[in-house]
């Protein structure tokens, strides 16, 4: 099930993003950062258990970042990080944001969902601040990817 992060499930979301950024699959969240940005956050739950979360962040009139999506191991290639991703753009959709980005290690899911790759340039210069706490800082080697909601039909 999908909806909207609780205060709850701050910890569980805290350890779920920080175990795949201890992989380096992602950047590390403080709890501060998650109780600060909790609104952004949807999860999916299973079992009264967090399985999965994913952030939508406005960055600016025109453009939301999708961000911090992950699933527990033993939950993924069952459809959750698509879903989550789905609820994100029907979210922007809603909002009236026309484009929609990511930056991440695994362009190939983004893809799938009709994101496209661009070069980093195309993206406005606000959305590398948190770069520097990465530890790929800064040889970054995530790929930035959009996907244009003005083109796409609605499905209302």
């Amino acid at each position: 099930m999908i909806r909207k992060a609780k205060i709850a499930d701050v910890k569980d979301i805290h350890a779920l993003i920080n175990h795949h950024a201890k992989k380096e699959l992602m950047l590390a969240r403080s709890l501060s950062e998650l109780y600060e940005n909790l609104r952004d956050f949807s999860v999916w739950e299973e079992g009264g258990r967090v399985v999965g979360c994913v952030a939508l962040r406005i960055m600016w009139e025109d453009l939301c970042e999708v961000s911090s999506l992950a699933v527990a191991e033993e939950h993924q290639g069952k459809r959750i990080g698509s879903e989550l991703v789905r609820i994100c753009i029907e979210e922007a959709r809603s909002l009236g944001v026309p484009r929609v980005f990511t930056l991440t290690f695994r362009p190939e899911f983004f893809e799938k969902l009709g994101f496209k790759r661009v070069g980093k340039e195309r993206l406005p210069h606000k959305i590398w601040a948190e770069c520097v706490r990465c530890p790929h800082f800064p040889d970054c080697d995530e790929i930035a990817l959009v996907l244009d909601l003005s083109a796409e039909p609605t499905t209302q």
